[in-house]
């Protein structure tokens, strides 16, 4: 019998958070437990960027987490995920995964998962971009990491800024191999 499929979630204090609550909304949707950290900014930036209540968007997450709590059950190796999504992911929040710093739960989560070789999606959300900002990047990638940039497609032809994040989310789930119809995919015929 397998386990149910686990995923942290952290929405950090970039820009574009409306892409972390999308992802976190369409995982509940397909039944996959989640394991929401907010960051301090994520929080300020809900409020500034969306019409969305914070405690409705933690309600629809299974667990919620503060970030100041370090001893959570997801900042040990021992309690297993299917990965980590750092959507979106700012670039305060990028360095402190790349060089291990772990200031918080958020960051402390994302270096468990590498540490464990599982999957972790770092969805930076920043530009232009700086070369200690791909120096970063390029850290992350080296050890594994995907870094997937909120840069959506065009060719799904979007009609509206929903379309473009649902690009995004959509292929932020298949980095998880999570079956999603979240956007149009390229067909020629």
């Amino acid at each position: 019998m397998s386990e149910k499929l686990r995923i942290v979630v952290g929405i950090s204090g970039s820009s574009g958070v409306i892409y972390g609550i999308r992802f976190l909304q369409a995982l509940v949707r397909m039944e996959i437990e989640t394991h929401l950290i907010l960051s301090k900014w994520a929080v300020q930036n809900i409020k500034i960027e969306t019409n969305e209540d914070i405690r409705t968007i933690e309600k629809i997450a299974n667990f919620v987490y503060d970030e100041k709590d370090m001893a959570a059950s997801i900042s040990s190796g021992s309690f297993k995920t299917g990965g980590m999504a750092v959507i979106p992911c700012s670039m305060k929040t990028l360095s402190s995964i790349a060089n291990g710093y772990d200031d918080n739960l958020l960051s402390r989560a994302a270096s468990v998962t590498i540490k464990e070789k599982r999957k972790l999606v770092v969805v930076p959300r920043e530009t232009p971009l700086s070369t200690i900002h791909i120096a970063n990047m390029l850290r992350l990638s080296e050890l594994g990491v995907t870094i997937l940039p909120a840069m959506p497609g065009f060719y799904h032809k979007p009609k509206s800024i929903e379309d473009l994040i649902s690009h995004i989310v959509g292929k932020t789930l298949d980095q998880f191999e999570i079956k999603n119809d979240s956007f149009k995919r390229w067909d020629t015929n």
